[in-house]
């Protein structure tokens, strides 16, 4: 009986044996084939989507025209053109106590009416102040457009943002450098200019406080004279 029972359990042991090995082969051989179509998958070229056809030179011609051309918000930028005064009231932090000057500011247009600029005087903290802005609206992306530079800095401050006419308020954001960081961290800053009637605007001036919350850092109340 144990010599027939023990060449039993051998063949039962070698064909287990041999079944787990098929198998693994088997689930190796598929695993090896996913892995080389997931390689193959990987390795395909990814499909480009196809550029948009380039205008046609008549096109080309008028998109430009139209871009080049002054319309209506260029019109309201000129009517601001004159010497402005204004009551300056700035704040260094949320809750600081406020400081408040007087300035001027002269509006021009210039390059065929496209453009404002603006010269601002002032006296920032006993020293004489200057600054000179660049107003456009930008016809391609329907936006206000502005620059800024001072003697307070070396660095231009570029703002863009659209026009509500149901407010007449333009809304302009932007990035300028921290100058009291010292590693020429930028500083996200928002403007808000709205007119009040012809000869009276209000200009605020938003930015971070120091828990990087934003806080009006800036007032201005611009009269005609």
């Amino acid at each position: 009986m144990k010599l027939i029972v023990l060449p039993a359990l051998v063949a039962t042991l070698a064909f287990t044996s041999c079944a787990d090995n098929a198998n693994k082969k088997a689930t190796t051989e598929t695993t090896t084939a996913s892995n080389m179509d997931s390689s193959a998958a990987m390795d395909a070229p990814i499909a480009e989507t196809p550029a948009a056809p380039a205008p046609d030179s008549a096109t080309m011609m008028k998109n430009w025209q139209e871009y080049m051309a002054p319309g209506d918000m260029h019109k309201m930028m000129e009517s601001w053109s004159g010497k402005w005064t204004g009551d300056v009231i700035m704040w260094q932090a949320p809750g600081a106590p406020a400081d408040t000057m007087k300035g001027t500011a002269v509006n021009k247009m210039t390059l065929g009416g496209r453009y404002m600029t603006s010269t601002h005087t002032s006296t920032m903290m006993g020293m004489p102040f200057e600054g000179h802005s660049t107003m456009g609206y930008d016809n391609a992306k329907k936006l206000f457009v502005n620059t800024w530079i001072d003697n307070a800095g070396t660095g231009i401050m570029y703002l863009e943002g659209p026009y509500d006419a149901a407010t007449k308020t333009i809304t302009l954001t932007g990035k300028c450098v921290d100058p009291s960081a010292g590693n020429g961290k930028e500083m996200t800053v928002r403007q808000v200019i709205k007119e009040i009637d012809p000869k009276h605007q209000v200009m605020e001036m938003y930015g971070p406080g120091p828990d990087g919350k934003e806080f009006k850092m800036m007032e201005v109340h611009s009269m005609r004279s």
